[in-house]
């Protein structure tokens, strides 16, 4: 019994403990963990939703986006070698424990505003909570910039810039072929989203020596030799979970709400890293 549970202590702080304390990435099991726990949220933040009666929406997606840029900007505070916390505080603001810290302060700020609109404080609450995640995410920015210096102010231009000359590429070639899925605006910014993640990793790792802490992007960037694999891998995925989400998909309305959830999801998963990958390079981080 002993050994049972040494072996399973050992499991725990080689897959799970350990690479969270030192800020190792990911492995296959705690990859696959994340993955099915991401699952496990999407179906409780649908119910919680309902439950505030949020209807999820483009409007909406674009409220949460703030809160997004802050919880990346959060992160990379952590990362700082300025250390500006510390453990075991620290140990919060490290992936994926960051992710339930952020989620919890979004849906008090979500909270929040939805009763001031019922109040008759505000007239809507989606600008009162882009709001809070707008002056969470300057004070981050102050905060790093207080700290650390501008040492690569090329990068957010290169990262904007590819990101959004990709996706504007792409939208003529859909207009072109008449795709209503393709020249929707919401999967046109997941689209720009995960290529602007894909264009932070190309110029992190082939030109400032960054590396790779995902499982499959380590392998594919590894068998290639270069970062640039994240763009074709990036629009294969996408494109094809687009398509599926907008075609195999019930139109009953329950379905219907379950899709924009989801799209909010992978336009987070994008907009997460990209923005996190692009304030650190820019501060040397």
């Amino acid at each position: 019994m002993s050994f049972s549970m040494d072996t399973i202590l050992q499991f725990i702080n080689t897959y799970y403990l350990d690479p969270i304390r030192g800020d190792e990435g990911y492995n296959p099991v705690n990859t696959f963990t994340w993955a099915v726990i991401l699952g496990i949220c999407i179906f409780g933040v649908f119910k919680l939703l309902e439950k505030l009666e949020v209807k999820i929406t483009p409007s909406f997606i674009a409220s949460i986006l703030p809160f997004v840029l802050a919880g990346s900007s959060l992160r990379v505070i952590e990362d700082s070698p300025a250390d500006i916390f510390h453990p075991p505080f620290s140990y919060l603001l490290i992936t994926p424990n960051i992710y339930f810290l952020v989620f919890a302060i979004t849906i008090v700020c979500l909270w929040i505003s939805i009763r001031l609109q019922k109040a008759g404080l505000v007239k809507d609450f989606h600008l009162t909570f882009a709001s809070f995640g707008l002056v969470w995410f300057f004070i981050n920015l102050a905060t790093l910039l207080h700290f650390e210096n501008i040492v690569f102010p090329f990068v957010p231009l290169f990262v904007l810039g590819a990101g959004t000359g990709l996706t504007f590429t792409f939208y003529l070639i859909a207009r072109h072929f008449k795709s209503s899925i393709f020249t929707d605006p919401l999967n046109l910014s997941i689209l720009m989203a995960h290529l602007m993640d894909a264009s932070s990793t190309y110029i992190g790792i082939d030109k400032l020596g960054y590396f790779e802490k995902h499982v499959v992007p380590t392998y594919l960037i590894n068998l290639t030799g270069t970062a640039l694999v994240m763009y074709p891998l990036k629009l294969i995925i996408f494109i094809g979970v687009l398509y599926m989400l907008d075609t195999q998909f019930e139109d009953d309305e329950r379905s219907l709400k379950l899709k924009m959830l989801i799209k909010m999801v992978i336009l987070i998963l994008g907009l997460s890293p990209a923005t996190r990958n692009t304030i650190r390079m820019t501060l040397g981080i």
